[in-house]
């Protein structure tokens, strides 16, 4: 039986109304003046160079030495003169030297010596194999695989981002597998798909109907959408967090991940389709829900901006959120609009040739990004006649259909979840962590191929854990916001919070504004600065603008 190839669906730029709300809303950010540090990090290293590491000594290690990175320039003077006398074994391939630890010093004490001279130190960790998931979909050796249409088929995709050295990874640090809190902005989810049981937050719809190509309407049941791509929603809530090593159907990235359902599709007869006001409306639903990581496997082709959708999402990142959108499935168009946003990571899909592109997914224009990250995205075959033929090499995952089965999909809308369901094992993992460093973790964690940076789970956890800082690495900040028309204070608000040391950017919203025109004054102080930054920026709120303005400040000393 031929299985229909579930492409990315464009989001059409149709304007939805919403209801009006009392006064005004102004939002946005005050933006910290280029090149400021706020961390600073003792001489000969990084803050994670000279990190608190007890806790990574506890863990299972080869007594008796520790392990240094020398780097391409070799060990400076400082560190020569602490291994004085040390013992050094080179581990072959490798910039990666063993020291014996002295005799009358523990390995963590020679650690912190070394990362004191501004040598990389860790523990030599003893690896354990962890528990291969029993799901008949996990690729191994007398695994059944999962029938579609009589055919019994694997998640090789699985294999090739090396899903499971990540996982073992993480157990040998002492971590688990669970994933932070995911939203998924799609066509919705199938509550009742067993592998999704106890997986669902609540959620929420935000076209509830087409008329037209216009969403109206708004609900609480993000069920998925009943005509067009069915099911496309499911897929990617599977693909993050379906019930794993339950011995049913499929292994996900997390193990025991969480998804946030936002329905942002709706339906027109046999079509469905999603707008400017619906996917705005779901993303910022979601950033107030408190999702760690929104997966995005939707967007329009043309190069162009949405000017709404571009404010909520510099909102989600300055909310410290991982941003991730599937690249668009056409070839020639350029990256799809949320994927081509600086904020958001732009995931393509591999073929079945992991040096290669699959035919299907896009390629950045001259001017636009490159693709942040390439994933397994099904073969889809093989050149411009079989592009959208479906493939036995195209991904297995949930489908609504047919009381909770499995389907075969092909598209950058089944690489982008497995960017979004690693981004949710590492911020579940390393909470400390922020979004930018996540984001960094995935990119620098990632395998080069001819086709790109190739998604890999072990290299991002790895990563992941060399950024982990100390815990003091926050700063807190008093922001106050004021509003003035004229001489004549209108609003004033004050926030308060903690600033990491990439974060660049403090959200602010004012609520109840009359309309008008208003000078916006912004003062920043922030712990261990001498002075507060201050700045200010104009904004206009004409009456019937739907509610709200926005408006960035820059600051200065």
């Amino acid at each position: 039986m031929k299985k229909q190839v579930g492409l990315l669906l464009g989001a059409l730029l149709v304007g939805c109304g919403s209801p009006s709300a009392p006064g005004y809303t102004v939002r946005g950010n005050v933006l910290l003046p280029s090149g400021v540090a706020l961390g600073t990090s003792p001489a000969g290293g990084t803050a994670a160079d000279v990190a608190d590491l007890d806790a990574l000594w506890q863990l299972p290690h080869v007594p008796g030495e520790v392990l240094l990175e020398t780097g391409t320039g070799g060990l400076g003077a400082q560190a020569l003169t602490v291994l004085s006398g040390v013992r050094l074994q080179a581990v072959p391939g490798t910039d990666l030297q063993l020291a014996a630890t002295p005799a009358g010093e523990t390995d963590a004490a020679f650690a912190r010596r070394l990362a004191g001279a501004g040598v990389r130190a860790q523990p030599n960790f003893v690896y354990q194999a962890l528990a291969v998931p029993n799901d008949p979909g996990f690729p191994g050796d007398n695994r059944p695989g999962v029938k579609v249409g009589g055919v019994a088929y694997d998640q090789d995709y699985l294999t090739r981002i090396d899903a499971l050295g990540g996982w073992n990874r993480l157990e040998a640090l002492g971590k688990t597998v669970d994933g932070a809190l995911t939203a998924v902005l799609d066509t919705g989810v199938d509550r009742s798909h067993p592998e999704l049981a106890g997986r669902l937050r609540p959620g929420f719809d935000f076209c509830s109907k087409l008329v037209g190509q216009a969403c109206q309407g708004t609900d609480n049941d993000p069920s998925e959408v009943t005509a067009g791509d069915v099911g496309h929603g499911t897929s990617s809530a599977g693909l993050i967090a379906a019930n794993t090593n339950n011995g049913v159907g499929l292994a996900s990235l997390t193990w025991r991940g969480t998804v946030l359902p936002v329905k942002v599709f709706g339906t027109n007869g046999t079509t469905s389709s999603a707008t400017s006001a619906s996917v705005t409306a779901g993303l910022r639903y979601a950033t107030d829900q408190g999702a760690r990581v929104i997966n995005m496997s939707l967007g329009f082709s043309g190069g162009q901006v949405d000017p709404a959708l571009s404010q909520a999402i510099r909102d989600a990142a300055a909310a410290d959120i991982v941003l991730v959108a599937a690249a668009g499935n056409t070839r020639g168009d350029g990256l799809y609009y949320p994927a081509s946003d600086p904020n958001v990571l732009a995931v393509g899909a591999l073929s079945q040739d992991d040096n290669t592109l699959a035919c299907y997914s896009a390629r950045p224009l001259p001017g636009q990004k490159p693709l942040d990250l390439v994933a397994p995205g099904g073969q889809a075959g093989s050149d411009t006649t079989s592009c959208y033929i479906s493939s036995p090499y195209d991904i297995l995952t949930l489908t609504t259909v047919q009381n909770g089965s499995y389907t075969l999909r092909a598209g950058t809308s089944e690489a982008a979840p497995q960017v979004s369901g690693t981004a949710a094992l590492l911020r579940a993992a390393f909470p400390g962590l922020t979004a930018d460093q996540i984001r960094q973790a995935l990119k620098q964690g990632a395998r080069t191929t001819g086709a790109g940076a190739m998604l890999n789970v072990t290299g991002a956890v790895n990563r992941a854990a060399s950024l982990v800082g100390p815990p003091s690495s926050g700063k807190a900040y008093t922001l106050n916001v004021r509003a003035l028309s004229g001489d004549q204070q209108v609003m004033a608000k004050t926030f308060q919070g903690t600033l990491t040391a990439s974060q660049k950017s403090v959200p602010y919203v004012l609520s109840g504004l009359p309309a008008g025109t208003y000078q916006l004054r912004a003062t920043l102080q922030v712990e261990g600065q001498a002075q507060p930054f201050s700045g200010s920026a104009q904004v206009t709120v004409p009456s019937g603008s739907g509610g709200e303005a926005t408006q960035d400040i820059q600051t200065q000393r």
